[in-house]
């Protein structure tokens, strides 16, 4: 029983747990569903520094221009990183 005062524990989701990669998803989607390829959209944008190449669709652009490219690069990496490693077990 909890008690008076305690405070409550939440479990969040992998994806608000890493904001990048929740970030990430739903700029995929929205580049998705208006048509664009989501890779190279994302390496052009990551390449030249130019928000444009995101579609501003859904808010997409204005939440990946909230992160820092090096930190969109270090979730991509790791991320393929570790499916590599996965892979080989």
């Amino acid at each position: 029983m909890k008690k008076i005062g305690e405070t409550t524990r939440f479990t969040r989701t992998k994806d608000i747990d890493n904001p990048v990669r929740g970030i990430l998803r739903l700029v995929c989607e929205a580049m998705m569903e208006k048509g664009y390829n989501p890779v190279d959209q994302i390496v052009g944008y990551l390449a030249s520094g130019d928000p444009t190449y995101v579609t501003s669709y859904n808010s997409a652009r204005n939440l990946l221009t909230r992160l820092d490219r090096d930190e969109i690069l270090e979730e991509i990496v790791e991320s393929y990183i570790e499916s590599i490693v996965n892979e080989e077990e």
